[in-house]
């Protein structure tokens, strides 16, 4: 076969899906002139090669997945997804051709559509998955929810009813896949022949339908042992999902519901190829016998004497009966590894199987192996398999259907569906050439040009795929290659600026008639690199709240921005809403963490598993499914905290260039407005504003800092301005209104927090006289007054987070403190503890039930907590 040179005709186009066909439900049937075809959707096409027509175009109520022929009874069953089986007669009068019709779409020729009612389903069922026709029965492999059933019945008849007593025998294989609620399409259908011994009652040489096959008498008996001999019962066999090999003996099947013991003892597993079963055949490949070609063929020299399965990766095993070192015949297996994955094959003549890839149609050659190792076995004994399978090519275009069938001059023809809906006749001379010139008439010389140029097309649609293929790794390698050293750049720690950068800044927007905190996230791209497919930002907000709980449900919310190309020296801004939330609350402080994301499922993916239709049964499998389940790679830029510091608003000062000036005030809240409404006499007011100086005085909170300490760390910052100014102007350095209160030199602000809580920030100097004997310590106290408790806490915790950071990076240059008064220090420490065993009596005492001893204890709990806000102590 490696000197044949295929010739190639393209017959039809049919209706093709969005992306091409893919390999699993498309079917080819030929009988005669007719061709019967499914192309993995609910149309069945009967094609008329001899004429070029199409003859009928039946539509199905779902995706037709099999097709199996009777030719003696001339009726074409048809299993159609989730509805059952379909018997058609073939000799109907409504399959006439009719030119008045519509032209077909996508190339295909005009004929007339068949609509298929339920009145032809003579085998209804949900979970039916493939069939095989025998001359008065038909057996059909379900999936149940969680074992494979075969099921033996009486084949239903054209205009029979469904009857419930059809079936004959039943037994349950090996465990599925459950499946809970509606079942899915499987991505891989099983695989089911019948496999008859010799005079068991089909005609010679003739298969009892096209999904089955005869076997020769010698491994028939091998493989199913001397009950399914005697008996010359046909044999189901099974190529499972999961790769098994199972068979059952349809007549010990016949009598199982009567006879006793374990009815999965009829089943038996032959084989297990550890991948889904695409195809099970049948060949011949010893040679004939010179005898008996003019007295007729004997039974056992026709027969075929090798059974093959394939798997989807290419897996194929070969069992062929062979001879021991004791001289007995035992069953001869042998596995193989062929380029894949193999969507398609089928059985030839001279020992010759045809499958196809995505890209290629191939032929091995089983016969090959065929001379006898021993030269003492006898004569007329089988030879054996060969120890290795070498594809040849047949420079065709991939396939999704095959059917096979003997030529002239002992050359196999071929019937074969393409990922593109054409059909194609392919004919395989196994002839040599005559040697010498020869003259060759015009008709077979314009016969030839129309195969050459058909090859021509053949050969060029698999270029054309092969050459998309290499532009998806050349892409894919130079984005990897790109992503490689944008990685390296990012990780290698230097003390520089960073390739690729992002910055965030908050401030407040009005959205949807509501002011709003937003983060702006800038990313900037100063390497030479260019940020392409696969690129991501993610932004990860995480609350106060959160993060002292990250098992809690939403913990973190993540924004993955897709980049869709960010070339050197271009910079990209996304913003987010921080909150406030629908009840008004924003939760600080608040945590933005800022990071770059490659996705390999999404640039490697697509070279793995290319969106062409020849290979869309590798989306899943193989070397994409070996991906990590983050299927990519993070790279840490930037983490910054949003804390109440950056959040307040100052409607008194002037609008800042960073302060929209379209922002409206806080809305207040609708119980103090009401109350607001309402003075007492002379002008006073009688609201909300006196109840709480009268009942919830401000709370306040002060830090006191070293001002040498604060000299030191503001010394490159201080721009002719006070100390007082300089440290207000540090702490709001990352506000909005940072320019206005730089520009005024301020001491002193007025702010309202996100909740509309007024809130009085306040620097000044103190002198502090007791702490150290040298003298008195010059200090600069921060203080902060608010009537909202949570506000003020969040104000202090802010301040106390940055002069933590500014005493961690003063500390690192060896500044040593002042000599202290440690009599006094431990007198401050005794008066805390006394304060906060007294803060312990009084919550004892708010939960008495004497309503005036809790008032009590609640005023002064409120002003002890007041002392422990003032401490004495200060920042060196």
């Amino acid at each position: 076969m490696a000197g044949a040179e295929p010739r190639v005709r393209y017959l039809a186009g049919f209706r093709c899906p969005l992306g091409g066909l893919a390999a699993g439900t498309a079917r080819v049937l030929r009988h005669g002139a007719e061709v019967f075809l499914c192309a993995g959707s609910e149309f069945v096409y009967v094609y008329d090669q001899e004429g070029g027509l199409l003859s009928a175009v039946y539509q199905f109520p779902g995706r037709v997945w099999h097709l199996e022929l009777l030719p003696l009874r001339r009726a074409l069953y048809v299993l159609c997804a989730r509805e059952g089986v379909y018997c058609l007669p073939l000799d109907r009068p409504d399959r006439s051709p009719r030119r008045d019709a519509a032209d077909g779409e996508d190339g295909e020729l005009p004929s007339p559509v068949i609509p298929v009612g339920p009145d032809a389903c003579v085998l209804p069922g949900a979970g039916l998955c493939t069939f095989a026709v025998l001359d008065d029965a038909l057996v059909t492999l379900e999936q149940g929810p969680a074992q494979w059933k075969v099921r033996l019945l009486e084949r239903p008849c054209p205009g029979q009813e469904p009857r419930p007593d059809a079936q004959i025998g039943e037994v349950e294989l090996a465990a599925c896949a459950p499946s809970a609620g509606q079942p899915e399409d499987p991505r891989f259908l099983p695989v089911l022949c019948c496999v008859s011994p010799p005079g068991s009652g089909a005609p010679r040489g003739a298969p009892p339908a096209h999904g089955g096959f005869v076997l020769g008498e010698a491994l028939f008996g091998l493989l199913f042992g001397a009950d399914a001999a005697l008996l010359e019962s046909a044999v189901v066999l099974c190529g499972l999902p999961d790769g098994q090999l199972c068979c059952v003996v349809l007549k010990a099947l016949v009598t199982s519901r009567s006879a006793p013991g374990d009815p999965k003892a009829l089943v038996r597993i032959l084989h297990h190829l550890e991948e889904p079963v695409v195809f099970l055949g049948a060949l011949r490949t010893e040679p004939r016998a010179r005898d008996t070609a003019e007295d007729g063929l004997a039974a056992e020299d026709t027969h075929a004497d090798c059974l093959v399965a394939l798997g989807h990766h290419g897996r194929a095993l070969a069992i062929k009966a062979g001879w021991n070192e004791a001289g007995s015949l035992v069953p001869q297996l042998r596995e193989y590894r062929l380029p894949g994955p193999a969507l398609c094959a089928a059985c030839g003549g001279g020992g010759c199987l045809f499958y196809s890839t995505p890209s290629d149609l191939c032929v091995v050659d089983l016969a090959q192996g065929g001379s006898r190792v021993d030269p003492e076995w006898p004569e007329g004994a089988p030879g054996g398999l060969p120890p290795l399978l070498c594809p040849a090519s047949l420079n065709i275009c991939g396939s999704v259907a095959l059917r096979a069938s003997a030529g002239p001059g002992g050359g196999t023809k071929l019937l074969a569906l393409s990922a593109k809906g054409r059909l194609m006749a392919c004919s395989l001379g196994l002839e040599a050439e005559a040697p010498g010139p020869a003259r060759t008439p015009r008709a077979d010389a314009g016969r030839k040009i129309r195969e050459l140029l058909s090859g021509i097309g053949g050969v060029s649609e698999r270029v054309s795929l092969l050459k998309k293929a290499l532009d998806q790794r050349n892409e894919a390698l130079t984005s990897l290659n790109e992503a490689m050293s944008v990685s390296c750049a990012l990780l290698s720690g230097g003390g520089g600026a960073r390739p690729v950068s992002c910055t965030t800044t908050v401030a407040w927007s009005r959205l949807q008639l509501r002011d709003v905190l937003t983060a702006t996230c800038r990313l900037q791209n100063d390497s030479r690199f260019s940020l392409d497919r696969g690129w991501a930002l993610c932004v990860q907000l995480l609350s106060s709240c959160s993060a002292l709980d990250l098992d809690a449900a939403g913990a973190a919310v993540t924004y993955t921005i897709p980049i869709p190309r960010l070339g050197p020296g271009s910079r990209r801004e996304v913003t987010l809403p921080l909150g406030p939330s629908e009840d008004g609350e924003l939760d600080l402080p608040l945590t933005v963490s800022c990071a770059l994301f490659y996705s390999l499922r999404e640039v490697v993916g697509g070279v793995l598993s290319p969106q062409d239709p020849l290979q869309a049964p590798l989306l899943d499998e193989g070397p994409l499914a070996a991906l990590p389940e983050q299927d990519g790679i993070c790279l840490p830029l930037s983490r910054c905290t949003v804390d109440m510091l950056q959040c307040l608003r100052f409607p008194g000062l002037p609008a800042a260039a960073a302060q929209a000036p379209s922002l409206a005030s806080p809305s207040a809240d609708p119980v103090d407005a009401f109350l607001d409404s309402y003075r007492g006499p002379a002008g006073k007011l009688a609201g909300s504003a006196s109840l709480r100086a009268q009942y919830l005085p401000p709370s306040v909170a002060s830090i006191k800092v070293s001002a040498e300490l604060l000299r030191a760390a503001l010394d490159n910052s201080r721009t002719g301005v006070s100390l007082c100014c300089a440290t207000l102007q540090w702490l709001l350095a990352k506000n909005a209104a940072a320019d206005s209160v730089r520009a005024q030199a301020l001491s002193a602000v007025q702010a309202v927090a996100p909740g509309g809580t007024a809130v009085h920030l306040l620097v000044r100097e103190v002198a502090l006289t007791e702490l150290s004997p040298a003298g008195p310590i010059q200090a600069v106290e921060i203080q902060v007054e608010c009537p909202c408790l949570a506000s003020m806490c969040r104000v202090h915790h802010a301040i106390v987070g940055r002069l933590q950071a500014m005493v961690t990076g003063q500390a690192a240059q060896g500044s040593s403190p002042p000599d202290l008064r440690m009599q006094y220090l431990r007198q401050i420490h005794a008066n805390h503890e006394m304060l906060l065993r007294e803060v312990q009596s009084l919550r004892d005492q708010l939960c008495t039930e004497d309503e005036a001893a809790s008032s009590a204890a609640a005023r002064r709990l409120l002003q002890v907590y007041g002392q422990l806000r003032e401490p004495s102590l200060v920042l060196l």
